[in-house]
């Protein structure tokens, strides 16, 4: 026999079982496992994010709003999915472990409740939408944006890196509310916060979230997800860097 082929079921998917001294068929345990590496494979995780867990995210600087980060992610993992569909906007400087914790979510998702779920990087998809783009069909862009408009919970990385166009907010605009039409869960990350969200810092040096992506969808986000504040030191300056021996 193949070692790739079930012993319980002998690739049929199906495992005999008897209750009550009545024989039948069940789906086999063969097939969570296989339907588990199917969904981690398609949410399409970079390699750079493979190890990210829940489990192992780490809070060098014991930062408390990290912390409720950590629980917020770990509290929609335990009750997904919500009567009323929401997600979850990770907002705050670089190098805290946003993404850490957006790709730990659709982990645990996937390998606890066989969620369908999919990682994109916005830059990254607009991207690939402009190289793609014939100006005869626009087959190309509406093959590319499928899985990201149906996917049942989306992870957006990088949400207002790129630099604000019309075309870029369109883009924005499109994919947002059709997962908000459509009651999808979509989990973000922006390094971009709300101007006056700390008043004890000039945060108006900067952009703000609105300004990169739109008044009007930034209050369509306030609906769609539930906003988590991070702040701290870059991990990966502080801790990663040092690091790096020759």
């Amino acid at each position: 026999m193949s070692k790739n082929v079930c012993p319980k079921c002998q690739g049929s998917g199906w495992d005999r079982v008897e209750r009550d001294g009545v024989e039948g068929v069940v789906r086999c345990e063969c097939l969570k496992g296989s339907r588990f590496e199917r969904y981690l494979i398609g949410a399409n995780i970079p390699r750079r994010y493979e190890h990210c867990e829940l489990d192992n995210f780490d809070n060098p600087f014991q930062n408390r709003s990290t912390d409720i980060a950590r629980v917020a992610a770990e509290k929609f993992v335990a009750e997904y999915p919500m009567p009323q569909p929401f997600g979850l906007l990770f907002m705050g400087p670089q190098g805290i472990g946003k993404t850490h914790l957006a790709v730990g979510i659709i982990k645990k998702l996937i390998r606890q409740k066989s969620i369908p779920s999919l990682f994109c990087t916005f830059p990254e998809l607009l991207k690939e939408i402009q190289d793609s783009w014939n100006p005869v069909s626009q087959s190309s862009e509406m093959t590319l944006l499928e899985p990201v408009l149906n996917t049942e919970v989306l992870v957006l990385d990088e949400l207002g890196a790129q630099k604000p166009s019309d075309w870029v907010r369109d883009q924005v605009a499109y994919v947002l509310n059709y997962r908000y039409n459509e009651n999808k869960v979509t989990i973000i990350t922006t390094n971009f916060l709300d101007h006056g969200a700390d008043p004890t810092k000039e945060d108006r040096k900067n952009d703000s979230l609105s300004q990169r992506i739109g008044e009007r969808i930034r209050s369509r986000l306030f609906e769609m997800c539930k906003t988590i504040k991070m702040d701290g030191k870059d991990f990966r300056a502080e801790i990663k860097q040092a690091n790096h021996h020759f």
